[in-house]
């Protein structure tokens, strides 16, 4: 029963009727905050002279793997809310499982960047510009951009040159590993461990840096004798491990749960977090309680307004 299939349907979030209209305005403010902040976010740490540092650089691409996944599944979501069969081709399928690991993966290693700047900034402050020069993050960005999309293009080739069975539902709002290999007659059994590895490497990896990062820092932080330093760094740390621990947690709960225990329903409420929730969250986590974004903002903006009353 092997057919050539050359689309798919998403069930999307909920096939109850009332719910289509509330979800679908809910979520489409979501998705336009995360647009507007995560884009916001790139311009200013870009245009502005006093916002050229590493962790602001760490900070525009943050922005960038955020608008990047939350793009590709945030658009074909709302599509679901709207009609009353979600298609989705063969090809666009591959391209938003691509998509979506290369930004997921590259938002692990962007954040686990992001807390080894921190540790050198607060335990070596006199050697930070040598050791996180401008030429260092260039280099360990492009690196971490490479490998994210030597994973996503070993992972998506190898789902999509298998054979599919006649059925072409996708229990999800997009197309994901999980419900696609639901979908597949061809042995998963190798797949599926691959996909295990890569993700236990990738997740395992990114998780030692950041706590070995963080323990040095609060070793470091023990060790201050200011109180306003001691609550400073203990403010910057509390909003990144935030993000971190809801973030990593929501793909350990994906995607490293045993098949016996697995629920698409439980992915569907996961999923919105991590695709949606946390890309909206993170522009005003790290960046409106921060001063020098604040001031930066004020000083665009006061260009603007000059601009246009010129």
């Amino acid at each position: 029963n092997l057919t050539v299939l050359n689309e798919f349907i998403l069930t999307g979030i909920t096939d109850r009727p009332e719910l289509q209209a509330p979800l679908f305005g809910l979520f489409l403010i979501i998705y336009m905050t995360s647009v507007v902040g995560n884009l916001g976010i790139i311009v200013l740490t870009k245009m502005d002279s006093k916002l050229q540092t590493p962790m602001y650089f760490f900070l525009r691409h943050l922005a960038i793997t955020d608008l990047g996944y939350s793009t590709a599944v945030g658009p074909k979501m709302l599509v679901n809310f709207v009609v009353d069969e979600n298609k989705i081709s063969y090809y666009f399928c591959a391209t938003q499982l691509a998509f979506i690991i290369l930004f997921v993966n590259g938002e692990l290693f962007i954040l686990s960047a992001m807390s080894y700047d921190r540790y050198v900034a607060i335990c070596n402050p006199l050697l930070y510009s040598v050791i996180i020069s401008q030429r260092v993050c260039h280099v360990l960005v492009a690196i971490l951009y490479l490998y994210c999309a030597f994973v996503s293009l070993i992972i998506t080739t190898m789902v999509f040159n298998l054979s599919f069975c006649g059925c072409n539902v996708i229990s999800h709002f997009y197309c994901d590993t999980n419900p696609l290999l639901s979908l597949l007659c061809s042995d998963t059994h190798e797949i599926q461990l691959i996909i295990l590895i890569l993700a236990s490497i990738d997740l395992i990896t990114s998780i030692l840096i950041v706590l070995v990062s963080y323990l040095l820092i609060f070793v470091a932080i023990l060790r201050m004798h200011s109180g306003v330093s001691r609550h400073k760094s203990f403010s910057t740390c509390g909003s990144h491990m935030t993000v971190v621990i809801v973030f990593y947690g929501t793909l350990v709960f994906m995607y490293m749960q045993p098949n016996s225990s697995h629920s698409f329903d439980a992915d569907k409420v996961a999923s919105i977090f991590y695709s949606l929730v946390i890309p909206m969250l993170n522009p005003l986590i790290y960046s409106l309680r921060n001063k020098d974004v604040k001031y930066a903002l004020h000083r665009t903006w006061k260009k603007i307004c000059n601009v246009f009353s010129i």
